[in-house]
């Protein structure tokens, strides 16, 4: 069955850019990928702060935490046709969430889902 991912796992090393379809807004042009257990298990865990336009896809997950990082991220749960169906703004460390039909979790620099008028319904795409 096709995902929203579909495009990024058929050419993992292309350039890729997250778009919102409703506003045509780029959510992040630079995209970091968790698709097997160990990246989705360390997450950002290892890292300092995200860069703005940069976003990790965690995939397949429905729930993530935000033990032992440093840093407040945006994060937004979506379904597998890339709607999203939950947001999380500027979730700080020490925190849990998930979305019970999620596919996959969206982490971005917190701030990032406001600055671009991302809200739930909205599909996200992958080009």
């Amino acid at each position: 069955m096709p995902t929203f991912l579909s495009v990024l796992l058929r050419s993992p090393s292309s350039a890729h850019q997250l778009t919102n379809d409703r506003s045509g807004q780029a959510v992040a042009t630079q995209l970091l990928t968790a698709f097997d257990s160990e990246s989705r298990r360390t997450g950002l865990l290892k890292h300092d702060s995200l860069p703005p336009g940069s976003a990790l896809i965690i995939a397949p997950s429905n729930a993530i935490h935000t033990f032992f990082m440093r840093f407040c991220i945006d994060v937004a749960f979506v379904a597998r046709d890339g709607r999203v169906l939950k947001i999380r703004h500027a979730m700080p460390p020490w925190r849990m969430a998930g979305a019970l039909r999620g596919f996959a979790v969206i982490e971005l620099p917190s701030g990032t889902l406001r600055q671009t008028d991302t809200r739930p319904g909205d599909l996200l795409t992958i080009r």
